[in-house]
């Protein structure tokens, strides 16, 4: 769950969402699905992964992506609030 900044224009984050989702995240390798939300108290990506591994190569190659820092300029890093699930069988 995050929020944006207060000055955040939704449409620019909208597109910048889109854009991350299509030439970063569809990119790495694992990747199953990935979905952004929003509810009254914020905004979430839901973002399935093959492995944990998978999950661990993605956030190390976002830390040096353009496109990914672009997205996150939208987002207030005080609100990010980040869970980790893995399936029954893992």
């Amino acid at each position: 769950m995050f929020r944006l900044l207060p000055d955040a224009d939704v449409q620019a984050f909208i597109d910048a969402d889109d854009r991350v989702q299509m030439e970063f995240f569809y990119q790495q390798r694992g990747l199953v699905r990935r979905t952004t939300g929003r509810g009254p108290d914020g905004w979430i990506v839901i973002t399935l992964w093959g492995s944990e591994e998978d999950a661990a190569a993605s956030a190390k190659a976002a830390e040096d992506d353009a496109i990914h820092t672009a997205f996150m300029s939208f987002v207030d890093p005080e609100s990010i609030e980040v869970k980790h699930f893995f399936s029954r069988e893992g």
